[in-house]
């Protein structure tokens, strides 16, 4: 998302650079100094530099659960700021704030865009309220920058109020899931790049060694032959199939509940502000935005989080999978499988010298098992939900924004600093597909299944290939076994 596309032509003209516009200054104030705020509980000091308010304040006191700031996801940032600024322009289009507001709040929200207000959200990721604690902090930060611009004191809130103006016709019940689903977005499609760039590198490496030969295994036993490429081109399948998923997801976050409020029934919101805010949100986001058929259902309903995450899961097995393997195939160097060599990227042992580590794919198993306790947590927290709210939606979202991170990261580091690197050892996988009595499988249609297991157990016995074995026995003639048995051959019967 580029400035441009922020806001519209006659917005983005008239704040560019008018007249008495204050620009934003982080170090504004005394680190010391205080202002003081009021809600219907009581007043409480804030910092006076602070773009945040009493309802961010009492946040920060009563929620010191994980040490992990809203600041943490960036996207839902971002994605706030879309939010409240398509509906300054649905309100101000309906007359429910005058131009001068919109233009305000406007400007205040491509500050939140463009992240030179990511340190004024201190608010725990475990809140309780629903996301409440969020909504209020981006509602403060965007009004105390809007007066700011418009060369007011922040706390001075008689032009431009948190809750009257900047979060009119909204709920934090519509506003929050709204902005976590286009944040979800946003880290989705760059967990799809790193799932794509991963799959183009097995794509590549399965184009390399496609014409060498190894032997498969099913239950780690021997069996029968198929191709390097094979093997990797089937991981660059599941991948494929992984990001297709992935896609899907976006599709059905891109449905959201903005104009409901409090519980889907819109109250406090004009009427016609549902397709207003709907049509606006489109324009400045660049996504597909819906409106639910059902804006109460879709209020507590987690269905697209829960799906989003299965997904997510889906593709930690698979990654998870291929890692497993890895580490198998390049067992070793002389006890283990060792069929395939990968990039050695640091010393293995404190003790052992010249022990090297698979610690990339070992890296990428703790990622996967990360994001499965995650996937658990969504499940729980989803189900949890009572009536017409899910109270927990704040875990959620932590869990699937955080999920998408480490398995994006994960990819990127096993593409990078593994898979890129692979080489195989052709000549032992040629070894061990020729010598393999797993080959007597070819010989059932010429011998039947009875015999091919003598000739199997035979071969096993004596240390010899089927093929020397069939051949010393005489049943079955040699050019023929010849073109039966090769390794080469059988790995490309379903071709």
């Amino acid at each position: 998302m580029t400035a441009a596309t922020l806001t519209d032509v006659a917005i983005t003209d008239t704040m560019r650079n008018p007249d008495g516009v204050r620009p934003f200054d982080p170090n504004t104030g005394d680190n010391r100094a205080t202002r003081t705020e009021h809600d219907c509980i009581g007043s409480l000091p804030v910092p006076a530099k602070a773009y945040w308010g009493i309802h961010t304040q009492r946040a920060i006191e009563n929620f010191p659960i994980s040490g992990i700031p809203v600041s943490h996801h960036p996207e839902l940032i971002r994605a706030y700021a879309l939010v409240k600024q398509a509906c300054a322009r649905a309100n101000a289009e309906l007359g429910g704030i005058t131009q001068t507001q919109c233009r305000l709040i406007d400007a205040a929200c491509r500050d939140l865009y463009d992240g030179r207000l990511n340190d004024q959200f201190p608010v725990d990721v475990l809140q309780g309220g629903a996301g409440t604690s969020t909504n209020m902090n981006v509602n403060e930060v965007i009004a105390n920058r809007a007066l700011e611009i418009a060369g007011h004191r922040r706390g001075d809130y008689r032009l431009i109020h948190p809750n009257d103006t900047v979060n009119k016709s909204q709920s934090t019940n519509d506003t929050y899931p709204a902005a976590c689903r286009l944040a979800l977005i946003f880290a989705l499609r760059r967990l799809i790049r790193s799932g794509e760039a991963l799959a183009m590198s097995f794509m590549a490496l399965s184009h390399r060694t496609d014409h060498i030969v190894k032997l498969g295994r099913t239950q780690l036993q021997d069996a029968v032959p198929m191709t390097f490429g094979q093997e990797f081109g089937a991981y660059h399948s599941v991948l494929c199939d992984d990001v297709r998923q992935l896609n899907a997801e976006i599709g059905r976050l891109s449905t959201v509940n903005l104009g409901g409020t409090a519980i889907g029934t819109g109250i406090c919101a004009d009427p016609r502000f549902r397709e207003t805010v709907v049509k606006h949100l489109r324009y400045v986001s660049g996504i597909c935005v819906t409106a639910a058929k059902d804006s109460i259902a879709a209020t507590s309903d987690m269905g697209d989080f829960v799906d989003t995450s299965s997904a997510m899961k889906r593709m930690a097995v698979h990654l998870g999978k291929i890692a497993n393997d890895i580490r198998l195939l390049t067992s070793g160097p002389q006890a283990g499988l060792v069929e395939i060599h990968i990039p050695a990227r640091q010393a293995g042992s404190s003790i052992m010298p010249g022990k090297i580590n698979p610690v990339i794919p070992e890296s990428v198993n703790q990622s996967v098992f990360t994001v499965m306790g995650m996937d658990t947590t969504v499940a729980f927290a989803s189900e949890a939900g009572q009536l017409q709210l899910n109270a927990f939606e704040p875990v959620v979202v932590h869990s699937l924004l955080d999920g998408m991170t480490i398995l994006a990261h994960a990819m990127d580091t096993l593409r990078a600093n593994c898979v890129d690197g692979i080489t195989v050892n052709a000549e032992l996988g040629r070894e061990r597909a020729e010598h393999s009595a797993s080959l007597a499988t070819s010989l059932n249609g010429y011998v039947g299944y009875e015999e091919a297991v003598r000739l199997a157990k035979k071969a096993l016995a004596e240390g010899r290939s089927v093929h020397d074995v069939a051949v010393d026995e005489g049943r079955i003639r040699k050019e023929i076994l010849d073109d039966v048995l090769d390794p080469l051959k059988l790995s490309r019967l379903g071709r």
